[in-house]
């Protein structure tokens, strides 16, 4: 089996979005990254669970990156439930409590509080589920082609 080493190039937050797909694998859920549900908005985590279920999760790595988020009550309308994804040593107490917790690092991660589900509408979930399911796909394509230009997603 070969060894597991963090790629040196991520960031704090890519770091915790790595460990936080890593956890949500186990639970069935697979994830995509920095997908775009709407114009001017991008979401750090999004989940599909194996009954359809939406989830973000969005990443933060500091203070000064969550009290600079000021978009984040806008994710809650393309999602079932919404988290948080925070490292050990991040000042819980800022988190709203009306929201999903997970604390993470770049291997693993453990939900500490699930968030509160919200179910979307039938048609929203089939833009979403179609979105994630584009997003993945040229993800993909780019990745097994890199010299491809692709766009969308």
């Amino acid at each position: 089996m070969p060894e597991d080493h963090l790629p040196p190039e991520l960031k704090p937050g890519q770091l915790l979005a790595r460990g936080v797909c890593r956890h949500l694998l186990g639970h069935d859920f697979v994830t995509v990254e920095e997908l775009i549900p709407s114009p001017g908005l991008r979401v750090d985590v999004m989940a599909l669970g194996p009954k359809g279920e939406i989830w973000i999760v969005e990443c933060k790595s500091s203070r000064v990156d969550f009290t600079s988020d000021r978009k984040w009550h806008n994710y809650l309308e393309w999602c079932d439930r919404f988290f948080w994804a925070v490292d050990e040593h991040f000042p819980t107490e800022l988190l709203p409590d009306e929201s999903g917790l997970i604390v993470a690092d770049g291997y693993d991660a453990e939900i500490v509080r699930m968030g509160p589900e919200d179910k979307l509408p039938a048609a929203r979930r089939k833009v979403m589920v179609q979105k994630f399911a584009r997003h993945a796909a040229l993800r993909w394509q780019s990745a097994r082609d890199p010299g491809l230009a692709v766009s969308g997603g």
